[in-house]
């Protein structure tokens, strides 16, 4: 092995990476470090996802529906690992978080580029949400592309209506079997999107309660619990009723 040769640590730029978990009390406290950990993680997993939306995005729009099955399988299994560690915040105590929760400023989830991006790009698409976030200025780069990108609904049903399919159709006729179990991996994203969102909102409400305002003078849990009803899909969901 020569000097110049990535090593796991050169390679993963660990001294960089472990070097960024930066807790602001003084004294420290100790469980400052898991709620940078936990949020940082969470932006290298909404990265990947990202990533990966594009990804199926362009694979449903290529027509290539065997290779958004296997994009959105992938989506769906990250979007668990994101849920799943939000379960680390439970072991936060209130009392515990309101030492520090001082340190975090303005700072509010909300401001999260990536999350937006994901949420456009997923189909949250609303009139009142895009005047939402175009009061946000300046727009970050990662919003603004996603806007300017077709959403996933979009694509999806440009795909059905190129192949002259009903969306009924796929659910009835075995020769479309490819659209039903993309359309029903897209469900599994509704729904591991909005198990993350459900767990979200419980997590916060455990450490700061139900009416707390949340940070950076944003609304906290109420606001959220609002958005537990989005729908990224609704036209999956409805067509559930055309059987009965």
């Amino acid at each position: 092995m020569t000097d110049d040769e990535p090593t796991y640590p050169t390679y993963l730029k660990l001294k960089e990476l472990l070097a960024l978990q930066c807790p602001l009390s003084s004294p420290v406290h100790p469980d400052e470090l898991l709620f940078i950990t936990v949020h940082q993680s969470s932006e290298l997993w909404f990265k990947l996802i990202l990533h990966e939306l594009g990804k199926l995005r362009d694979a449903i729009a290529a027509g290539q529906v065997l290779e958004a099955v296997d994009k959105i399988a992938r989506v769906n299994s990250l979007t668990r690992i994101l849920t799943a560690q939000l379960h680390a915040l439970d072991t936060l105590s209130p009392q515990g978080f309101s030492q520090f929760r001082g340190n975090l400023g303005t700072s509010t989830g909300g401001q999260s580029a990536q999350f937006r991006a994901i949420e456009l790009i997923s189909g949250l698409r609303d009139p009142g949400y895009l005047e939402y976030i175009r009061s946000q200025q300046p727009l970050d780069p990662i919003v603004e592309r996603a806007m300017s990108q077709p959403a996933l609904p979009d694509v999806f049903a440009a795909l059905l209506r190129e192949r002259g399919v009903e969306l009924r159709d796929i659910y009835t006729d075995d020769d479309k079997r490819d659209l039903r179990l993309l359309a029903e991996g897209l469900m599994t994203y509704e729904q591991e999107f909005g198990m993350w969102r459900f767990l979200h909102v419980e997590a916060i409400e455990r450490v700061i309660g139900p009416t707390t305002p949340g940070t950076g003078g944003s609304l906290g849990a109420k606001a959220l619990r609002d958005t537990l009803g989005n729908r990224f899909f609704p036209e999956l969901w409805a067509i559930r009723a055309e059987f009965y």
